[in-house]
């Protein structure tokens, strides 16, 4: 059982991981994607790397809670 606000840092990753998801399929397979300029498709890799790593800091915050 967690602790209301350790409830809340698992609904932020679980939403965060859908969307960056959801943006990695867009980089990966929309046609839409390559119809962007270049300045702005690298923006949305960097973007999808940035919340990669805020998902990846949040999962460390979530193994602290049972340690």
């Amino acid at each position: 059982m967690f602790l209301p606000h350790q409830e809340r840092v698992l609904d932020e990753k679980k939403a965060l991981d859908e969307k960056v998801k959801a943006l990695i399929a867009f980089i990966d397979t929309s046609p839409v994607f390559e119809t962007l300029d270049i300045a702005e498709q690298m923006r949305l890799r960097k973007q999808s790397e940035i919340m990669w790593e805020y998902s990846e800091v949040l999962g460390q915050r979530i193994a602290a809670f049972s340690a």
